[in-house]
């Protein structure tokens, strides 16, 4: 038992003393905190569906950078209601914020309905970087062909 004590206290002395040459060094800065909600967003457009209510997104392939504030401006100009669902996507990045018409939603995002003719902003930063599929859950439209991928890249 005293001999673990004496390792643990000559382990804990060396750590102590490496962490006191890191931050007496000249070279040591702490990165300040950065506001992400200060940047400028990208505003990236996708239309669920067109007037000749075609069953798809346009486009159907999003690349977003981890890190950068983004702006999906979202419409429908079709006469059919659709989804915007990417589950996985929603959990891999932190929303700011949905705005549609004279509301501003917070917090959690998990799917989006778009009546016919109507438009929202979903403003978020991407956070984990992968693949996630993007679908309209309405029986039927992602079969129909409204379906597309949504890529979060590890920033540069």
């Amino acid at each position: 038992m005293r001999r673990n004590f004496t390792i643990l206290s000559k382990f804990l002395s060396i750590f102590i003393l490496v962490i006191a040459c890191l931050v007496t060094s000249p070279n040591f800065a702490i990165a300040a905190p950065v506001d992400f909600t200060k940047q400028t967003a990208i505003e990236v457009k996708v239309s669920l569906s067109n007037t000749a209510n075609e069953l798809k997104f346009i486009p159907d392939r999003f690349t977003f950078e981890s890190g950068k504030r983004y702006k999906l401006l979202l419409s429908n100009p079709s006469g059919m209601k659709h989804y915007f669902t990417s589950k996985d996507f929603a959990d891999a990045i932190w929303t700011q914020n949905v705005v549609a018409g004279n509301v501003e939603i917070k917090g959690n995002i998990h799917e989006l309905e778009l009546r016919p003719n109507t438009t929202a902003a979903w403003t978020f930063i991407p956070i984990k970087s992968g693949t996630y599929d993007l679908r309209c859950t309405i029986a039927g439209h992602a079969t129909a062909g409204m379906r597309g991928s949504i890529t979060i890249e590890p920033s540069a």
